[in-house]
């Protein structure tokens, strides 16, 4: 079938999840839409739906999807330690049966934390994997010191590359897919065009054709998922529509 194709539910909007009944109710949606999995936000949830993930879990497996969960939260703190709330969202992730955990990277300063994170994933058995955000966190000068460390020291962690972020940040896509590519597992794949003072996510096909090149540099096996705007009176059609387009081997075949 070729590459992975995942849709992140935030693609929808939130107010637009909400009013379908969360997103629970939206994963029909995704399914017939063709895609292969959905990322879940922790940030969509309230407490009782939180309490909720086996259900939801359920719910995924019965539409044939897979699922990866994002949590809103930086991996290190400004004092460059561990988020103390990993743990819980690393059991979530598990709770979910996520197939790995998102979060973006945060302050980090050394090596130190990362024996203890180490640890926290044997225990957990969940993947990690580490985003570049719109923060200065997620400039490339800690991205890659962030990936040289965990290669040093063997970590099994891996990156988020989402495409549209590096502009929010000053950064060159093409630039940070050169130094990043071998370590990313995961693509966020969106556009981003000026918008008053900063920019805004738009789909690929409806921008310049280097976000379409972009995808070009970074692994051919990397899921990728859907983070720019769905919208139109038939979802599961433009969910359809991009779906096919993201999984095509190359869009010069």
């Amino acid at each position: 079938m070729g590459r992975k194709i995942i849709v992140v539910t935030a693609a929808y909007g939130a107010d637009q999840v909400r009013e379908a009944g969360g997103q629970r109710a939206i994963l029909p949606v995704i399914a017939s839409g063709g895609a292969d999995g959905v990322e879940i936000r922790r940030e969509f949830f309230n407490d009782e739906e939180l309490q909720s993930l086996p259900t939801l879990a359920q719910s995924i497996e019965l539409l044939g999807l897979f699922a990866c969960y994002s949590a809103p939260a930086a991996l290190l703190m400004p004092d460059g330690t561990l988020n103390p709330d990993l743990p819980r969202f690393l059991a979530e992730a598990s709770t979910l049966n996520a197939l790995w955990l998102k979060v973006s990277l945060g302050h980090f300063r050394d090596k130190q934390p990362l024996e203890e994170l180490r640890e926290l994933l044997l225990a957990s058995g969940m993947t990690l994997v580490v985003e570049n955000d719109q923060t200065d966190c997620g400039q490339l000068a800690p991205m890659q010191r962030f990936k040289a460390a965990c290669r040093v020291m063997e970590l099994p962690v891996t990156l988020t590359f989402d495409t549209g972020n590096w502009l929010w940040v000053g950064e060159s896509p093409e630039e940070a897919a050169r130094h990043l590519a071998p370590a990313v597992s995961y693509i966020h794949v969106k556009a981003a065009v000026p918008h008053h003072q900063h920019y805004r996510a738009v789909a690929p096909d409806n921008a310049d054709p280097r976000w379409m090149d972009l995808l070009d540099q970074l692994p051919a096996d990397a899921p990728r998922g859907i983070e720019f705007p769905l919208e139109g009176p038939d979802l599961a059609a433009v969910t359809r529509h991009y779906v096919n387009l993201l999984r095509e081997e190359s869009r010069h075949a």
